[in-house]
């Protein structure tokens, strides 16, 4: 009696040997022949997958064509990006101190300054010290006389500090001054009575330190031309530049107007600071 044959198994059947010949088409002569199994050609064809994904990592990574890869960046971008990051913090940084700079400027100029909180014990402090030196201050009379001569050269355009050489500056409006600039009053500035929505018009050239309205002088602009000059334009009806942007001599930048609780109508409230130090405008420009 026959023994029945076994069926093959999956793994049987992945060790069966096949022989793979290659032969010339016309002649069917044997040009090369090899045994193999579905298992040899698996993991054959499996290396060979796996080491063109291999080389294709290495060739995109570590060649200049990953530059090319969506969301990678080359080194040289991203140092660039570096290099900026540093000097926008830099700059940040410059523009806060500016700020701070310019914020104290309108503060004195627009007079909101805030009370300061005096210590009791620093001020026995400081009034101690005065005593003690009170025995090297000298006389009445030599401080009387330099007061009196610092004073006059302080509020005099006469002074080397405050000439504005070789400017042309343009006068901001015309009209009749109803109140002269005051040193002992703190009237640091003339009044110029014009009609409501006159161009007021900008000096010189320079920068808008400050432009916005302000409780007590409506709508206030401050320029900056350069070498320490100031103009400042008060209880305007509207202002034509912002902060920030350049002006050049003689365009206008606000309107006048009747704005603030210290207005005592439609004027123009003008001053002109060299140095931090208040000028007459009258000894500037021709108001008449």
């Amino acid at each position: 009696m026959k023994k029945k044959k076994k069926n093959p198994t999956f793994l049987d059947d992945l060790y069966r040997q096949y022989k793979v010949v290659v032969s010339n088409e016309n002649t069917f002569e044997e040009k090369l022949s090899f045994k193999t199994s579905k298992l040899g050609v698996f993991l054959t064809s499996l290396l060979y997958t796996a080491a063109l994904i291999g080389a294709t990592i290495c060739l995109v990574f570590f060649t200049p064509l990953k530059e090319y890869v969506p969301g990678y960046s080359s080194q040289e971008l991203l140092k660039s990006t570096t290099e900026q990051g540093f000097k926008l913090d830099s700059i940040i940084k410059a523009t806060e101190l500016n700020n701070q700079y310019y914020n104290s400027i309108i503060r004195v100029l627009t007079g909101e300054l805030d009370t300061i909180a005096f210590n009791r014990d620093s001020i026995i402090n400081e009034i101690n010290a005065e005593i003690l030196s009170s025995e090297l201050s000298p006389s009445k009379e030599d401080s009387l006389l330099r007061k009196y001569i610092d004073e006059e050269d302080k509020f005099n355009l006469t002074s080397n500090q405050l000439l504005i050489e070789n400017a042309i500056l343009f006068q901001p409006v015309q009209g009749e001054i109803t109140q002269n600039f005051n040193k002992k009053e703190d009237h640091f500035a003339i009044d110029i009575v014009v009609d409501e929505g006159t161009p007021i018009k900008a000096i010189s050239d320079g920068r808008v330190l400050f432009s916005d309205w302000t409780v007590q002088t409506g709508y206030v602009i401050i320029i900056d031309h350069g070498d320490m000059l100031i103009s400042v334009y008060k209880h305007n009806s509207s202002l034509v530049k912002k902060q920030n942007e350049t002006v050049n001599a003689g365009e206008i930048i606000a309107l006048s107007g009747n704005n603030g609780t210290l207005t005592t109508g439609p004027h123009l409230h003008f001053e002109v600071w060299k140095n931090g130090t208040p000028i007459d405008p009258m000894q500037l420009f021709n108001f008449k």
